[in-house]
């Protein structure tokens, strides 16, 4: 029977069980060669039955359906470390969202701890959220509350996106940006947080590589160009610490680690420097298996000794990560030592058990259960536990809840202490007012101000590494507004916010009353399409948002609002002199522009030439040009906004709204003119200005519109604010403006 039904198989058919079986096969081979337990039956049932369930159905790369959770799962297995139950989940965990199949299904044939973890990993369906909801944000909350209660879940999810950016190349361009914006603004810093460094890198490279193509592979070239240079240093500087090692008779490894082409490219952004000026590109990473597991972190610090005697050590760069561990359970001892060739390089110095952790996060602590890393279980609960509190106080907006996540669960850390000297780990930038809330809500609500290091200081001081801080309070003390400022962790923004919110209601019912009281003075029905009309002439975004104007005199209602619902909304009163008041976010925008942008096709890469440019904006917050590599935002009255890719607006639209970001593709013909501004940097001496004037005088194609230059202790530094066409105008002005004697450095900054 079982023959027939081979035969019957068509060429194509016969290739792709072939290919799929091969596939499954290199599973179960990677499950049986790890530490888990034998459960060999349960996979090979749930292998068959996505099998089945999936059966018919292609990707868009054309290759069979099932070979995407089976991806997913050796992903999972291999380079996670996971067990069982997660690869049952990860074979399972698009059956419920794709098929016919339901969670009792899945319970009933695989129990419900794996049905819990498909549950978690399926996405929202749409439309019950409103048309202002953002399913992916609903979607990751939805993730996140699952998680708290089974970290697989995240794991599984992280594979997931692993898999499909592996395979982003079949996908639409706007489906591309969306889809790597979201990965670099959640999941990779999720796998950071979660200690999967290899997963995170990776995640970066991959978005990277699709939404700066042209950068990528530029850096790419560079680092190939400049391997031998590398390799050369790496022979020069390692042969004396082997020796040392082995004097130590320690087994050990000694790694080059490159800087990945993503945080290359980050630090040129952040710091305006080119890729020549990047010093850290090598790093040397030292792994070792200890003498005595008890003794390994003794054992690293004797290793840094050692190094210290042939190696002269930077004084301000030592890292010890092994007597505080990061949230993630990363554990390692990093020191900057000076080469004999005079280039500083960093040493990573850790044992083989911190390496894995450092590579495959917290599911690698399971192999090392008996070796006294009690803490790090801890360290998850402890983070978990920063992850209900979030939830248990949900922002009402969406986009809030993204950043609120991403605020302190994937912030850096700094260790301060209490009076009585106990640590407590805050994110990086944490302010007095983050340190009161974190300890409790009371504290923070009344506090007044901080001792720190036994100075005063104000609620919006930044602490420091190893600050000890006391909190000031006083009972008349309030939650201030101007506190949302001031607070930059999640736990204080939230709770402010909360705090702020429940007082909004108050006065948002005196607004409504106000509102009532004047319609029904002027003969108007206070009803809702009425009120609407108002929020849309007064240019607010929300019903409460008028409400709360109206009752904080900020809007004064008037016989312009009269006029407006009663159709007379010529040109008369003041408001027609100022452009951007009352009803300026609809009447601006035209029927021809709102016509253009219903007309686009979202699959395909939009044009950007002169004709399409006066039917869009050009982002306030990015100030793209010709040449940026950007895309589209379709807002929800229709307005098409045009943003970086890199933009920190643009990432957030990314990973909210991605239905509604589409691709665009500059291709102008140096007519019209657009605003950059340039950073310029150099030594001070006479006729330094001259020279810069003559240098724009030469430059025939832009306009200058602004230029402020400042002097100190013989540097000068300012910008120039021009209008130019596009980046290759950019480029030559930074070259001529770098070839004036003495200028060090001219960048663009926006």
């Amino acid at each position: 029977m079982e023959e027939t039904k081979t035969n019957a198989l068509t060429p194509q058919e016969q290739k792709d069980e072939e290919m799929i079986n091969a596939a499954f096969k290199k599973l179960l081979d990677t499950y049986l060669a790890s530490n888990h337990r034998r459960k060999v039956d349960i996979i090979t049932k749930a292998f068959h039955f996505a099998k089945q369930a999936h059966k018919g159905v292609r990707r868009l790369s054309g290759e069979p359906y099932i070979l995407h959770p089976i991806a997913v799962a050796q992903i999972a297995c291999e380079e996670i470390g996971l067990g069982s139950t997660s690869i049952c989940a990860a074979l399972l965990h698009d059956v419920e969202e794709d098929t016919d199949y339901t969670n009792e299904d899945i319970s009933n044939l695989f129990g419900p701890k794996v049905a819990n973890i498909v549950e978690g990993l399926t996405k929202i369906a749409g439309g019950i959220f409103g048309d202002r909801a953002s399913l992916q944000a609903e979607t990751f909350k939805k993730l996140l509350l699952t998680m708290s209660d089974d970290i697989r879940v995240i794991l599984i999810k992280i594979s997931d996106r692993l898999h499909n950016m592996r395979t982003l190349s079949s996908m639409a361009p706007n489906k591309q940006y969306k889809i790597a914006g979201e990965t670099l603004y959640i999941y990779a810093p999720l796998a950071d947080r979660l200690g999967l460094n290899k997963i995170k890198t990776e995640l970066e490279d991959l978005s990277f590589k699709y939404e700066h193509p042209e950068e990528y592979k530029a850096i790419e070239e560079k680092l190939a160009k400049t391997q031998r240079e590398r390799d050369a240093i790496f022979n020069d500087f390692t042969p004396p610490i082997r020796a040392e090692l082995d004097k130590m008779g320690l087994k050990y490894t000694i790694k080059a680690r490159v800087k990945s082409p993503y945080s290359i490219w980050n630090k040129m952004q952040k710091k305006h420097v080119t890729f020549e000026e990047i010093y850290d590109i090598l790093a040397i990473r030292i792994v070792f298996t200890p003498l005595k597991r008890e003794e390994e972190v003794n054992e690293c610090f004797n290793i840094y000794v050692a190094l210290s005697h042939i190696y002269k050590p930077h004084p301000d760069r030592l890292r010890d990560w092994l007597s505080h561990p990061k949230t993630n359970g990363y554990q390692a001892l990093h020191v900057t030592l000076m080469s004999h060739s005079g280039e500083w390089i960093e040493v990573q110095i850790r044992s083989d058990r911190m390496d894995d952790i450092a590579e495959q996060g917290f599911a690698a602590h399971w192999k090392y259960k008996d070796g006294g890393t009690k803490n790090d279980d801890n360290e998850l609960n402890r983070w978990l536990n920063s992850i209900k509190e979030i939830l248990d106080d949900p922002q009402p907006d969406t986009l809030d809840f993204l950043d609120t996540i991403k605020l302190n669960l994937f912030a850096s850390e700094i260790l301060v202490f209490t009076p009585k000297g106990e640590i407590k780990t805050m994110p990086a930038n944490s302010t007095a007012l983050d340190f009161a809330f974190s300890i409790h809500s009371f504290l923070g609500s009344h506090c007044i101000g901080a001792k720190v290091n036994h100075r005063l200081v104000p609620l919006n001081y930044r602490l420091k590494s190893g600050d000890q801080v006391e909190i000031l309070t006083s009972r008349s003390q309030h939650v201030q507004r101007e506190w949302i400022d001031f607070a930059n962790t999640a736990k204080a923004k939230g709770k402010i916010q909360a705090i702020l919110r429940r007082a909004d209601r108050e006065h948002q019912r005196e607004g409504e009353q106000i509102l009532k009281d004047f319609l029904t003075a002027k003969d108007i029905e206070p009803s809702t399409p009425n009120v609407e009309k108002l929020v849309q002439f007064h240019g607010y975004a929300t019903r409460e948002e008028l409400l709360l104007a109206i009752s904080e005199k900020k809007v004064v209602l008037d016989e312009n609002d009269v006029n407006y619902l009663r159709g007379k909304t010529g040109s008369s009163g003041w408001r027609r002199y100022i452009p951007f008041i009352g009803s300026r976010a609809s009447s601006h925008v035209s029927s021809v522009a709102k016509a253009f942008v219903k007309g686009i096709d979202r699959k395909k890469t939009l044009m950007l030439d002169e004709e399409t440019l006066e039917q869009c904006h050009l982002a306030e917050c990015c100030h793209p040009i010709p040449g940026d590599d950007t895309l589209g935002y379709i807002d929800e009255r229709n307005n098409l906004i045009i943003h970086k890719r890199n933009c920190e607006v643009a990432n957030r639209l990314k990973s909210s709204y991605g239905n509604r970001i589409i691709a665009t593709k500059w291709d102008t013909h140096k007519v019209h003119f657009f605003t950059c501004t340039i950073y310029i940097k150099g030594i001070d001496m006479q006729g330094m200005l001259c020279q810069i004037a003559d240098v724009i005088h030469a430059q025939l194609n832009f306009e200058i519109t602004r230029i402020s230059l400042e002097t100190k202790d013989g540097i000068f530094e300012g910008t120039l604010v021009i209008r130019l066409h596009d980046t290759d105008d950019v480029r030559d002005v930074c070259n001529a403006l770098k070839r004036v004697q003495n200028v060090i450095k001219a960048v663009r900054v926006n």
